[in-house]
């Protein structure tokens, strides 16, 4: 295909995700489906136009002075892609299977227009609701964290330090580019152009040999932060997947007794498989039976109790664009129910001395720095750890790496904007 077809599906699969109101990972899969022509660079580079015009929705919009998928779409070329007008203009042409030539609206828009004096929530490209909740936590600085929350994400993996070294890991997969991350010491990571396709990590012989595993460095760190060691007593509350509970795991050495558990037993299902490959033989997976609570026989004896909260996402954003636009405020008040719910379910597993470690991917106060202040409130035996120890854990990174982040009395938090990673919150509780 050529880009200027790529343009046109573009268009199409953005009205489709409008006038139907699915994912556009459901709307791009339907039109790969019914064009089997395309190869699989085609469905990519669509795939990254697609994404681009989700992350600039509002912005472009703006910028067009219009609301249509082609609107939006010819506005992220300028924005995201920095194309000039007379680029632009060269794609659409109006010939063989390319977008209609640009009207002189267009043509004027491209040429004149600019997000100056556009309120914060576009110039951001995020709902309007969330503008005094981001407010809350940025300030005057929102536009341009959430700015950074619509940039597209590198792919970054997490060395299995059971099986491989970084050095080796980076060896192995060096043909994709791959280079160390900033901050973890053991993160890897590989940028990705605007029409790259994501690399087949999973075919390469060291991710086969569980020498890696893919992880935003903001993850990685933040399970670090835990200071999980050998021979502790280690819950995972909201295991999930495992991505958490195999970075605690290398964090044990295989020493000590680790488990994993979730409410979903269905999130569950990929981490037998991913601990085999791991080499992990420390770990008691607890699959949910019936209404009987799978922690009951640990009565206040855990050195730690790890808590990756059911969250709305709102610090993924950049590697899901269309899940901001569908985020509703009832779902907030949904996740801070369930994150009550389980941080209270921890308060009674810690033994005295041990701590919990309550994490989101949100940049939302109300699940953050909200959720600690009524915990501890709730649970007065508990204190929160200072930032500063808590980073201390990192060693040679812990104070440029303390500097990047937010901090706050009550934890910190990670942004694209601030350290390059997805948002995370990070808050250590520790019982008296």
């Amino acid at each position: 295909m050529t880009p200027a077809a790529r343009l046109s599906a573009a268009i199409e699969i953005l009205s489709t995700i409008d006038a139907q109101r699915v994912p556009a990972a459901n709307a791009l899969k339907e039109w790969g489906t019914s064009h089997r022509f395309a190869g699989s660079g085609d469905r990519a580079a669509i795939a990254g136009l697609v994404f681009d015009v989700l992350r600039r929705r509002s912005s472009s919009s703006y910028l067009m002075d219009a609301d249509t998928s082609r609107a939006r779409l010819l506005g992220m070329l300028k924005l995201e892609r920095g194309l000039d007008v007379n680029a632009i203009a060269a794609l659409c042409t109006g010939e063989r299977f390319a977008p209609e030539a640009l009207s002189a609206d267009e043509r004027a828009a491209l040429t004149s227009r600019s997000l100056s004096g556009a309120p914060a929530h576009v110039a951001g490209d995020y709902p309007e609701w969330l503008d005094p909740h981001l407010t809350q936590v940025f300030g005057d600085e929102r536009m341009e964290e959430a700015t950074a929350m619509a940039s597209r994400a590198p792919l970054d993996l997490r060395v299995n330090t059971l099986r491989a070294k970084r050095e080796k890991a980076l060896a192995s997969i060096a043909h994709l580019g791959a280079k160390p991350t900033p901050w973890s010491p053991l993160g890897i990571r590989i940028e990705l152009g605007a029409d790259a396709r994501n690399p087949g990590i999973h075919a390469e012989e060291i991710f086969i040999k569980g020498g890696v595993e893919v992880q935003d460095e903001g993850s990685q760190l933040a399970a670090l932060l835990t200071d999980a060691k050998p021979g502790e007593q280690v819950i995972d509350m909201c295991a999930g997947a495992g991505g958490k509970t195999l970075a605690l795991a290398a964090m044990m050495q295989g020493k000590g007794r680790l488990i994993a558990t979730d409410r979903d037993k269905r999130q569950l299902a990929p981490i037998h498989e991913r601990l085999s490959r791991a080499g992990v033989h420390n770990a008691d997976v607890r699959t949910p039976k019936g209404p009987d609570d799978t922690l009951a026989d640990i009565k206040a004896s855990a050195d730690l109790v790890v808590i990756d909260a059911p969250c709305t996402g709102t610090g993924t954003w950049r590697r899901n664009p269309d899940a901001k636009w569908r985020m509703r405020p009832g779902a907030l008040e949904v996740r801070i129910k369930d994150q009550i719910e389980v941080l209270d379910r921890a308060a009674l597993l810690v033994k005295p001395g041990g701590r919990v470690a309550y994490i989101t991917c949100s940049v939302l106060p109300q699940e953050n720095t909200e959720q600690v202040k009524a915990f501890v409130a709730r649970h007065p035996e508990y204190k929160v750890l200072p930032p500063a120890k808590t980073v201390a854990v990192l060693g040679e990174w812990a104070a440029d790496f303390g500097k990047a982040t937010l901090q706050s009395s009550e934890g910190l938090l990670m942004t694209p904007r601030r350290t390059g990673t997805d948002g995370f919150f990070a808050a250590i509780l520790t019982r008296g």
